[in-house]
């Protein structure tokens, strides 16, 4: 063709030759430069005018027609393609891997097509460098926003295709069931499972209730024969016990005087309470058996042999508490208390509980105030309080022992002064009565919890203006005398001021 229209041949053979760009001749060198370099020919075939850019919607009518929809713009776009296999659309009976590896391809498509074809202005036009480069820059952001319009219609594509794909959407209903039934399998192998377990719990817990059921019944078969044995054990206690008694006051209690027939009516008692049954057999065979003087012997033998025996338990008790001291030399252990101090320590720490401020400090000024002398500091006072809290027990016995012996001499007084006939003499401590401990005019015994919850309620009821106040009072707690609780009301007024008087004092001294 350059041969041919070359305008030398051309004006040779007598034809009109046009003045430079006017001429068709330098369209045929243009074209010449563009289609015989292979970069140029690819940027114009890039911009190819007749091709169809067309993508088809995401619809129903997409989806019923989808190979005849997709199946051409697929192999109309496959032209751009880097890679020369390009995988088919295929069709409805194609495998589910042939699918997605013709998805992956186009997800990852590698295209050629690029837009240098169509810069704006050529950068061979400018004239120096500064404005090459800025005509350039600017050729490459359009060529780069063009590419990317175009791999964003490649994507739109492949999307609307694989939303519309009939075998991707029976594909992810096969898949959705087979979760499904693998839910359904796993759930039911769980409910089997536990049920299973379920039962092997209910067989162990029947089993373990069988089980119970039989050792229950075996202990109550058991205790039955032992509550047999004890009802039987303490029926014969009981009645040995009231032969001691009937024995003892058939021969007066072996007392020539009433002091001493007082003492021996509390050892008797002793003795029925803290004998064993062997010991009050052989007791009473003794007495019943001896006369006179050998029954008496048999019986101060035994409260000898009681006295001993208590007098050991209180000596092996008190050298335990030594042995669990270690050895403890402290300056404070060796001082020496005094009866009415410790009578004192207990008030005070009855009076003063825990909680109050400088509790050792206040105990210690009222042990002070209180007994003459005393020169006990909170050290010596913490720690006889932790041995007397050891030795709590045989603190209760002495304490109980003088008690009892107050009350022997309550009752000597309430005997005179009832005067009661000859010969009638009770079996019990109990013979007194309450009606002639209130005649004498106190109650020995300690006050119990209750008795003062029944004092302060009386107080509350029966104000200072009442009329026969205290025997008001006096009434509403039936132990207790109108001179119990006056002496009550006192004490405890008493008691309230040596408070006041004992936090002063450690409040003076700090």
């Amino acid at each position: 063709m350059v041969l041919k229209h070359h305008p030398d041949k051309r004006k040779a053979r007598g034809l009109k030759v046009g003045d430079g760009e006017d001429d068709y001749f330098t369209c045929i060198t243009r074209a010449y430069e563009i289609l015989g370099n292979k970069s140029k020919r690819r940027s114009y075939d890039s911009v190819d005018p007749q091709f169809d850019d067309d993508v088809p919607s995401n619809d129903e009518e997409s989806k019923k027609k989808f190979f005849t929809v997709f199946g051409p713009v697929f192999d109309r776009n496959s032209r751009w393609s880097n890679k020369r296999t390009v995988p088919s659309l295929g069709t409805d009976s194609t495998s589910i891997e042939d699918v997605n590896r013709f998805y992956t391809f186009w997800y990852d498509f590698d295209s050629w097509r690029e837009y240098s074809y169509l810069d704006e202005e050529e950068k061979e036009k400018g004239e120096n460098r500064e404005e090459r480069r800025w005509i350039e820059k600017q050729n490459k952001a359009a060529r780069q926003r063009l590419k990317k319009e175009e791999m964003a219609r490649i994507r739109q594509l492949v999307d609307n295709a694989y939303a519309c794909d009939p075998r991707i959407i029976r594909y992810r209903e096969e898949e959705k069931e087979k979760k499904e039934a693998q839910k359904r399998a796993k759930k039911e192998a769980a409910r089997q499972k536990a049920l299973e377990e379920e039962r092997i719990k209910q067989e162990a817990l029947e089993e373990e209730r069988k089980k119970k059921e039989k050792e229950e019944e075996e202990a109550k078969a058991q205790a039955a024969i032992v509550k047999k044995e004890k009802e039987a054990q303490k029926k014969l206690l009981k009645k040995e016990r009231k032969a001691l008694r009937t024995v003892a006051k058939d021969k007066n209690y072996f007392a020539e005087t009433e002091d001493e027939k007082v003492t021996n009516m509390a050892d008797v008692e002793r003795i029925a309470d803290q004998l064993s049954l062997l010991r009050l057999q052989t007791l009473n065979e003794a007495m019943a058996e001896g006369e006179g003087s050998n029954a008496k012997e048999a019986f101060l033998q035994v409260v000898q042999e009681l006295n001993k025996e208590i007098e050991e338990e209180k000596q092996r008790h008190l050298e335990a508490l030594q042995k669990q001291k270690g050895g403890d030399n402290s300056q404070s252990s060796k001082k020496t208390w005094l009866e009415t101090e410790i009578q004192c320590l207990i008030k005070a720490v009855n009076l003063f509980p825990a909680g109050t401020k400088e509790r050792w400090e206040v105990i210690a000024s009222f042990i002070q105030q209180h007994v003459p002398n005393s020169n006990k500091n909170a050290k010596d006072v913490l720690s006889k309080t932790k041995e007397l809290q050891k030795d709590d027990f045989f603190l209760k016995q002495n304490a109980d022992k003088k008690a009892f012996e107050n009350f022997e001499k309550k009752l000597k007084t309430a005997h005179v002064q009832a005067k009661p006939k000859e010969g009638v003499v009770s079996e019990r401590f109990e013979s007194v009565g309450e009606q002639q401990v209130r005649e004498a005019g106190t109650n020995p015994a300690p006050w119990s919890p209750e008795e003062q919850k029944l004092l302060e309620q009386a107080l509350k009821t029966y104000p200072a203006s009442t009329a026969d106040r205290w025997d008001r009072i006096s009434d509403c707690i039936s132990s207790r005398s109108k001179k119990d609780c006056m002496k009550r009301y006192k004490e405890l007024v008493e008691m309230v001021k040596a408070k006041k008087a004992a936090q002063d004092a450690a409040a003076k001294k700090k």
